[in-house]
């Protein structure tokens, strides 16, 4: 296996490098247009979609929560993907409806200065994580975490992703995204074809895995569906595709990209179902699949990992690019001072790594919880156009949400159990539904309130 994939993993190597543009603009490094100043092609723009959103976490959660609680984990965490349609939706109001050229110039008209603040803080934060989340999937495929051969292959996937990352930006992860998601397909095709042929794939007893209607992956399914309204508006990767093209290229893009991602998801997803049905006590899921179905199938899941953690992270590092430079406008425009914030944010990422949380899944809830302070913005300042919603409204939303998040994350990482002994639940996912809906019913009160007191002050104010 290590000689198969150390060849696989060079080839692409060299084939993303030679893809790469050889001079970097700064139309093409911040906004992903070509060296004519053409916008991206549908094709280009649905496998950059789905390159970057299928990554090297993303896969290993759809299997660990398939191996762990059957087809309804699998199908939670596919349902994360419908965020495409829902970001279709709110793209399709924000540009083409609204006239907005960014989240952050929305935000600005509507909350002011704090309105992008508290936005570009929470997207600061995911950007760090997509970065440390697929290095760490990077490193266990190598070795233990923390050992030699772990450090080694997290610092050579981080150099890699960097170079080729700061010689083009955007455009470069545009172009090289198509080669990563050919190359993804492939190898997913085979795994699947390799599944399902095999004498472990059972389809009565996939479908029959999660009989139980309390149980975690259900309760999962739940929260995503209450996460992905604004899961898609605090993901600069998927939000900077959405301002690339033209309005019928861009909500085709977003489309084509939701139900190939979903696919790709629930096919890998599949493994960790079977090999769930099959585990042994005391059998980790990479163990169970490598008794299974052998070297040759694992060769495959370690290169599909590996491909979507590349595809990744060059999105990742121009989306941190945009967000420092032509967003935050903390340095002037130029390619210099995106190279340098890509630096930046890839050394914060490394930092995460080395200090940070393991469990892969944790990232996606927090991240998603967060994110909650936005659902009403989308509900009524964007799609019902309400522009009367005062700044204090936002800001107790975002609160809520960040108090949700840091609560989650000590209620799974065992340091809290305030709301098992407020609700009497126990598992981390009921506990994630109970504080997602705390957080939307403080947000949506907050919209409703100030709205209210917005009405009654104009209408009270004295006449001249």
């Amino acid at each position: 296996m290590p000689l198969t994939l150390a060849v696989a993993i060079g080839a692409l190597a060299i084939g993303t490098l030679l893809m790469s543009p050889r001079r970097a603009t700064v139309e093409g490094f911040f906004h992903g247009r070509s060296e004519t100043g053409a916008q991206p092609k549908l094709i280009t723009l649905v496998l950059s979609q789905v390159t970057t959103w299928i990554f090297a976490r993303s896969l290993m959660n759809a299997a660990i929560l398939g191996y762990y609680y059957g087809v309804a984990g699998t199908l939670a965490y596919a349902a994360y993907y419908l965020s495409f349609f829902t970001g279709a939706a709110i793209v399709d109001q924000l540009r083409f409806r609204h006239g907005f050229e960014s989240v952050q110039s929305f935000l600005l008209s509507r909350y002011g200065r704090t309105g992008t603040t508290c936005y570009n803080f929470v997207v600061a934060v995911r950007l760090l994580s997509e970065v440390f989340a697929n290095l760490i999937v990077i490193g266990l495929i190598f070795g233990d975490a923390g050992g030699s051969y772990y450090i080694i292959a997290v610092l050579a996937m981080a150099t890699f992703g960097l170079v080729y990352s700061l010689m083009g930006g955007l455009r470069a992860s545009l172009r090289t995204d198509v080669l990563q998601m050919g190359a993804l397909l492939i190898v997913l095709a085979l795994m699947t074809v390799q599944t399902v042929m095999g004498p472990f794939f059972d389809a009565t007893a996939i479908f029959g895995s999660s009989p139980n209607l309390a149980s975690p992956g259900w309760i999962l399914l739940l929260v995503a569906a209450l996460q992905v309204w604004s899961y898609p508006l605090h993901d600069p990767v998927m939000m900077d595709r959405g301002f690339l093209a033209d309005r019928r290229t861009t909500r085709l893009s977003f489309i084509h990209a939701g139900w190939i991602s979903i696919l790709c998801i629930l096919a890998f997803g599949m493994l960790g179902i079977v090999a769930g049905l099959n585990k042994e006590d005391g059998d980790a899921m990479v163990a169970t699949l490598t008794r299974l179905f052998g070297e040759p199938l694992m060769t495959l899941f370690n290169l599909a990992l590996i491909v979507s953690a590349i595809s990744t992270l060059d999105s990742t590092l121009s989306a941190a690019a945009k967000l420092a430079i032509s967003n935050m406008r903390l340095a002037a425009e130029n390619v210099r001072n995106g190279r340098i914030a890509m630096i930046v944010f890839m050394l914060g990422g490394l930092g995460f790594l080395f200090l940070g949380s393991k469990d892969l899944f944790s990232a996606v809830a927090v991240s998603g919880t967060a994110s909650l302070y936005l659902t009403p913005a989308i509900v009524i300042s964007i799609w019902l156009g309400r522009t009367d919603v005062p700044a204090w409204s936002y800001t107790t939303s975002f609160c809520a949400a960040m108090v949700g998040a840091a609560l989650y994350f000590l209620e799974s990482s065992g340091y809290t159990n305030i709301v098992g002994l407020w609700t009497g639940v126990e598992h981390k996912y009921a506990k994630l539904l109970v504080i997602c809906v705390a957080v939307l019913m403080v947000g949506f009160s907050a919209y409703a309130v100030g709205i209210l007191t917005n009405r009654r002050s104009v209408g009270t104010a004295p006449s001249l």
